[in-house]
């Protein structure tokens, strides 16, 4: 009898009379950044969960993938990963997309992530796109070590958060929102100093992608009577010491 080749054999997506929940990344912002596996989980799973159906109905129209979608967002999902919980235990296999990148990181996804852990549900997390790695990756700074911050808190213990990232060593990245844009960069360089470099990238993936590099200082004056929309990372050069 001849050998059997074992690296040609690909793993079953879904087990029988067993639901699991995966996490799918979408893209965030180039529809064409989507694997071929994460198209046949959203096309094979019985239920996927989004974030914003209609944004996400755009995805699944440009790939024609016709599963049904519910809503799972941060304003409901408290009152509904119990439901959903049962129905994955009963055997339902569920995608779970954000309107970006990978559920979990700055999205929701963590709650019905440890829930099914708790109770047995098989969870697996495809590859994929996720906006502060092609940011930290093209921004010149440091990228062997650093901290993903995601957003800053909106008020309570904002300062006292900015205080206590002021002298990590290494390469800081944060989410942003378009009009915080401004204010962060001014509050990052009161505390951090104005001379300490950082980067602004914007729309990545898309037509208009930009990084804008510069010192804390000079970035936040650009931006103090700029208009900016879309997606934002904001990374800073870490403490390098006296």
């Amino acid at each position: 009898m001849g050998c059997f080749n074992w690296l040609f054999v690909l793993p079953t997506l879904f087990t029988v009379d067993s639901g699991r929940l995966i996490l799918v990344p979408t893209p965030i912002g180039n529809l064409e950044d989507i694997t071929h596996r994460a198209i046949r989980c959203l096309r094979e799973a019985d239920l996927i969960l989004a974030e914003d159906t209609r944004k996400s109905g755009v995805l699944l129209k440009h790939y024609s993938i016709e599963t049904r979608m519910r809503s799972y967002h941060q304003h409901n999902e408290h009152k509904i990963f119990q439901e959903l919980l049962a129905l994955l235990i009963s055997g339902t296999t569920m995608a779970l997309i954000t309107d970006a990148g990978t559920p979990g990181i700055s999205d929701p996804g963590f709650l019905l992530v440890r829930a099914c852990i708790e109770q047995g549900v098989t969870v697996e997390c495809l590859p994929g796109a996720v906006a502060f790695i092609p940011a930290l990756a093209a921004s010149g700074l440091p990228s062997d070590r650093f901290h993903f911050e995601g957003f800053l808190p909106h008020k309570k213990g904002r300062q006292m958060r900015i205080k206590a990232l002021a002298n990590y060593p290494f390469t800081l990245v944060f989410y942003e929102s378009p009009h915080r844009l401004a204010k962060t960069l001014q509050q990052l360089a009161r505390v951090f100093g104005n001379d300490r470099k950082a980067v602004v990238a914007r729309e990545l993936t898309k037509v208009h992608e930009t990084f804008v590099r510069g010192s804390l200082q000079s970035l936040a004056e650009k931006y103090e009577n700029e208009t900016v929309k879309g997606e934002i990372v904001v990374l800073v050069d870490g403490e390098k010491g006296k």
